[in-house]
């Protein structure tokens, strides 16, 4: 068996003399206590010397990476192909599958073969002649500096450290500026106390302020180039009739100085924005798209690296921030939020509030994906931040135009709300119940049913009712029978319906009375 070994001085090949040791593992370290046991366990094959630090950094990085260096090739390409046959033990298995695809040869990697390292790293000075210890001392300290500094300068964490340094200091000149013209306002507002309402942005107001100093010099100065024309005039206008007080000229210096400041904090700012635009379009393009720069810049420095975030979860990105606010929520058991720093990207504040916190968790689950694709991905274009986000756009207008679908059923279809209203109806008193005296006399409105209905047989029986009506009004002085009397009364009450209680009552006295008025006029006969 052979041992691939690595070192800072060069690559070693040693052979193993006796492999049945090799099995046990545990007592392995006990015939490496001395240079004479390793000898008898190990023996240097071949040694091929790096040639100056710049080659020892290559062959690290190479090792490192996974990948066979030009010189590790020629030495495994000399020594070990003549010897096909013999297993070659590595201490790294993803190299071990790089030499066995393009030299195939045999590799072996177990626990037996790291002690087996480990125990020729303690005697490695006496076992590879030729090299004294303070040099292969110098050659470690060198190469582990020199490989350091390779893995900062290309580390894709370093230009993490240039967005974070970015947006902290953005903050900060924002924290500054907001101070400072405030401060100014304030300041010249005892002088010209007019001009802070006019000029509402801080900006052209500072520079208004630099232009003109004492409030006498308005009427003679240009701010054609700062303000519009509208605007300039009500500023004559109102240093005519100003209120403020006077001021000294050291006091104008000042505050001017101070303007200066302003101006210059101002154009830093926005020199450092388009540095930090530029920088997220190249580190973190997708994510850009998703959320802005500076969204984007501050969810990367708030985890601390590209590669933290991409680590993170999508409901942690979402609620990135508002940590406070969460544990706050947990220990109180009320809601949790719904959004940190996510909530100041573009497409939260477009939409309503009822719909914020399911757009942000949309966002939150596709800007998750952007950031691994931008952290872990080896293509550097933005299509697939700018396909998410056209679904984003679609689905929020979606939500906005259509509003909420319905709960039950299969969510196809729009609820309806017609459904669900309770309408009232608007009833109208009727006057008509108030009073138990009817309208309409019994006989009249008996009278009008039967010409609006039809010839039947039951019509044709209602007809002989008429007979005993006229007799009634007319009280005429016929005679007429009693038994026929009696019969067209049966017949008249046959064809009646059946009324209320009152009208009964009200016919048998009627019936009554005539009885009476027949026995009188029999008598008078």
């Amino acid at each position: 068996m052979l041992v691939l070994f690595e070192t800072a001085a060069g690559y070693a090949i040693f052979k193993v003399l006796d492999e049945s040791k090799l099995q046990q593992v545990d007592s392995l370290h006990k015939e490496f206590e001395t240079p004479e046991k390793a000898n008898k366990v190990v023996k240097l094959k071949h040694f091929e010397k790096f040639q100056d630090t710049t080659e020892a950094l290559a062959a690290a990085t190479a090792l490192v990476e996974g990948k066979i260096g030009k010189n590790l090739k020629k030495v495994l390409k000399k020594i070990v192909a003549k010897e096909a046959h013999e297993q070659l033990a590595i201490s790294d298995v993803k190299l071990g599958g790089v030499i066995k695809e393009k030299l195939d040869l045999s590799c072996i990697h177990s626990p037996a073969v790291c002690e087996l390292m480990r125990c020729i790293r303690s005697q490695v000075e006496s076992l590879i002649t030729g090299l004294p210890s303070r040099e292969m001392a110098a050659m470690s300290l060198g190469l582990a500096h020199s490989l350091s500094r390779y893995k900062l300068k290309f580390s894709p964490d370093k230009v993490d450290t240039m967005i974070v340094q970015a947006i902290s200091l953005l903050d900060d000149l924002d924290k500054e500026l907001n101070n400072y013209i405030m401060r100014c306002r304030e300041w010249y507002g005892w002088h010209f106390p007019e001009l802070g309402k006019i000029i509402t942005d801080n900006l052209a107001y500072c520079k208004s302020v630099r232009h003109v100093g004492d409030r006498t010099n308005v009427a003679t100065t240009d701010l054609s180039e700062i303000l519009p024309e509208e605007i300039e005039a009500e500023v004559k206008l109102a240093a005519e009739i100003s209120m403020g007080t006077e001021v000294s000229e050291q006091d104008i210096n000042n505050i001017m100085h101070l303007c200066d400041q302003v101006i210059e904090i101002s154009d830093y700012r926005t020199q450092l924005y388009d540095y930090l635009k530029n920088r997220m379009m190249a580190i973190a393009p997708n994510l850009t798209l998703m959320v802005g720069e500076l969204v984007g810049a501050r969810l990367i420095s708030h985890a601390g690296s590209l590669l933290n975030l991409a680590k993170h979860p999508a409901s942690t990105v979402q609620i990135l921030g508002a940590e406070k606010a969460l544990f706050r929520a947990l220990k109180t058991r009320k809601d949790t939020p719904k959004y940190g720093l996510i909530y100041h990207a573009s497409l939260v504040g477009q939409t309503t509030a009822k719909n914020k916190g399911k757009i942000s968790r949309m966002l939150a689950a596709k800007a998750a994906l952007a950031i691994r694709y931008d952290a872990l991905g080896e293509d550097t274009n933005a299509e697939m931040g700018a396909e998410n986000r056209a679904k984003l756009e679609a689905r929020l207008r979606q939500l906005e135009e259509r509003g909420i679908r319905r709960i039950s059923g299969t969510g196809k279809a729009m609820a309806k709300a017609d459904k669900y209203q309770h309408k009232s109806e608007v009833k109208i008193y009727d006057p008509s119940g108030d009073s138990t005296i009817p309208s309409t006399s019994k006989k009249r409105k008996f009278e009008e049913v039967a010409e609006d209905e039809p010839e039947t047989p039951a019509a044709k029986i209602k007809k002989p009712k008429k007979e005993p009506v006229e007799e009634e009004e007319s009280a005429a002085p016929a005679v007429e029978t009693p038994k026929k009397k009696k019969k067209k009364e049966k017949r008249a009450a046959e064809a009646e319906e059946p009324e209320e209680e009152s009208t009964v009552t009200e016919s048998t006295e009627k019936k009554k009375k005539k009885k009476k008025k027949v026995k009188v006029e029999e008598n008078d006969d």
